[in-house]
């Protein structure tokens, strides 16, 4: 049986040898390339074509998220398992909408990256006990379609971001509305562009507004357009 070829990316250089040496040890899985920025991994996904890569969220230029959406679009095939430090339901949800089919703690032990290397190699999905609560906590609070909630995605917040800026609100205007901070309305942006999975504010102002949102402010997006 051919061995599992894979693909380490982590910005951490201890952390991305010890799991080098700790896959090194594991009969039918082979460590092909090593990577530390995004840019690194969609380059050795190319030339290298992985079964599987162990990819971090958080790495410099290019993140995760971004590293594995560009992977995918081109070798569908490659099998993406998230390990990471963050547990929070944005990068979990943004992983899973990107493409990944596996997504691990770093506190996980070697059995369990060896389990999800194999579940993932099969084709199959796998998920940290942790994450897996998460996700089945989720989806059992979801709102039903009945309720008309627009983007279930996104929190009561983002939502209401997200009309203001198909209203034609800039983050400056939004912050002082909703008495933020310049800081937090750009988060909330950032995750409202990955949740909605658009490249820019203009896309998603058209996501928006096909969905019936913005539709108060319109006529005054277009004038205050016209006085900037």
């Amino acid at each position: 049986m051919e061995p599992i070829r894979v693909v380490v990316a982590d910005d951490h250089t201890l952390f991305r040898e010890g799991l080098h040496a700790l896959l090194a040890s594991v009969p039918g899985v082979e460590v092909v390339g090593l990577a530390a920025t995004g840019a690194e991994v969609v380059a050795l996904a190319e030339s290298l074509l992985p079964d599987i890569i162990l990819m971090d969220l958080q790495m410099p230029g290019m993140n995760g998220i971004e590293a594995t959406r560009q992977i995918l679009r081109t070798s569908p095939h490659i099998g993406v398992i998230v390990l990471t430090m963050f547990d929070d339901d944005d990068s979990v949800f943004a992983a899973m909408r990107a493409g990944a089919r596996g997504y691990l703690l770093k506190g996980a032990d070697q059995a369990e990256v060896v389990r999800a290397l194999r579940a993932v190699s099969n084709g199959e999905a796998l998920f940290s006990p942790a994450i897996a609560l998460r996700l089945v906590d989720y989806f059992s609070n979801l709102r039903s379609p009945s309720e008309g909630a627009t983007f279930p995605e996104l929190t009561d917040r983002e939502r209401q971001v997200l009309d203001l800026i198909a209203q034609g609100w800039n983050n400056a205007e939004i912050a002082s509305h909703l008495t933020l901070s310049s800081k937090t309305v750009r988060n909330h942006v950032s995750n409202i562009l990955s949740k909605l999975q658009v490249v820019d504010r203009s896309h998603a102002i058209v996501r928006a507004r096909e969905a019936g949102l913005g539709e108060r402010g319109k006529s005054s997006a277009a004038g205050r357009a016209g006085e900037r």
